[in-house]
């Protein structure tokens, strides 16, 4: 054999085991994980901005007695509708009847007291003539006749005052609404008055009833803006908005905004709205959370899974596929759900390509190359 032969047997062997040992390098490399992309979902879209609140009554009070006493008896059941005027307790009225019969009795003596001296007076004022009596005696006795005036004026302010207070026995509802358990059971003596009162029970105004909510300083500032108020008639014009319960899908209750606070909350750096419903039915109930939905208008936006957007510290991100097929990490400002889909306010374009399949793999990471494979992005069907 000769040298130049064997040399060339020795870099086809050499070479042979190189390429070997690049097969074998890469059959051990991991593939690159599929995934399915589709462009964001370009569509004109209604906007609408959210919030979460809770119903509130539109009236409240709480029933305390104006007197004291026993209680005697109690006229209503327990969390049922009650209205304004209805008997709610009955106070021991008793000492209160007496009252009154002392009062009038007083005004009897009163009356008897100015009956005598009105005729002191007048048998005075004759007998002034013939000079058998001074002025000064005169004078004394239409000085008891105002007294005795005065005697039963104040008499008859103590009749009205016992009355007022026989009156007071009764505990009646302020207002209609729904009453609470009484705090007070027959036999149990209260305390009335204007303060230290014992609370008897409540009762809230459901029909029409509030519903609160805050908006962020930044969503407010944009509604000043849009409305560019110069007087505070945009604060309760009357806005519509919608709400729907946890359990509702639809947002079939409507109501009208009617306040809007004057001060902005310096820690939480929101402001507090308010709406008012319809509750004819009875059916809200005051401390029921609720989403609140304001019409913002329409505008073309970009649309992708809610399922695609994951969190990034305080950041929404979206993963895209960039150059090389590898994974980019998108931060987004979400929107609003449109038709199932939620709407991205910002941060990316139409060319963008979304992960919108695949991305559960925990291989699919940023920087990481991936395999595409087309996918599609649709809106929820409705039935």
């Amino acid at each position: 054999m000769s040298r130049s032969r064997f040399i060339g047997l020795v870099l086809a062997a050499a070479a042979s085991t190189i390429l070997v040992q690049q097969d074998a390098s890469a059959q051990g490399a991991p593939p690159a994980p599929p995934v399915q992309i589709a462009n964001p979902l370009a569509k004109r879209v209604t906007n609408w901005d959210e919030y979460t609140g809770r119903f509130e009554a539109s009236e409240q009070v709480e029933v305390r007695a104006r007197v004291s006493g026993f209680i005697d008896r109690v006229h209503f059941r327990d969390g049922a509708l009650v209205q304004k005027g209805d008997l709610l307790f009955t106070i021991d009225q008793r000492p209160y009847k007496l009252a009154v019969d002392v009062a009038q009795a007083d005004i009897a003596r009163a009356k008897a007291q100015v009956d005598l001296a009105r005729n002191e007076v007048e048998r005075a004022e004759g007998l002034t003539q013939n000079r058998t009596i001074t002025a000064r005696d005169v004078d004394q006795r239409r000085a008891n006749l105002d007294s005795a005036v005065g005697t039963l004026q104040g008499a008859e302010a103590n009749l009205k005052t016992a009355q007022l207070n026989l009156e007071w026995t009764e505990v009646r509802a302020p207002l209609a609404g729904r009453i609470s358990n009484r705090r007070v059971d027959p036999g149990n003596l209260i305390s009335g008055g204007q303060s230290g009162a014992t609370l008897l029970t409540t009762i809230v105004a459901v029909d029409p009833i509030y519903f609160t909510f805050d908006v962020s300083e930044a969503d407010y500032l944009r509604y000043a803006r849009m409305a560019n108020p110069r007087d505070g008639a945009s604060r309760d014009s009357g806005t519509v908005v919608e709400v729907r319960l946890s359990d509702e899908a639809k947002w079939d209750r409507r109501g009208k905004v009617n306040f809007l606070d004057n001060a902005l909350n310096a820690r939480s750096a929101t402001i507090r709205g308010r709406a008012v419903f319809d509750n004819k039915d009875q059916f809200l109930t005051p401390g029921v959370f609720g989403r609140l939905r304001f019409f913002a208008g329409e505008a073309d936006a970009l649309l992708v899974p809610d399922a695609v957007i994951a969190s990034d510290q305080s950041h929404k991100v979206v993963l895209t596929v960039g150059p090389e097929n590898k994974v980019v990490p998108k931060i987004v400002e979400l929107g609003p759900l449109s038709e199932g889909l939620r709407v991205i306010r910002a941060g990316l374009t139409s060319q963008d390509k979304v992960i919108v399949g695949g991305n559960a793999n925990p291989m699919v990471r940023p920087g990481v190359a991936v395999t595409p494979q087309p996918g599609e992005i649709k809106v929820a069907t409705t039935n």
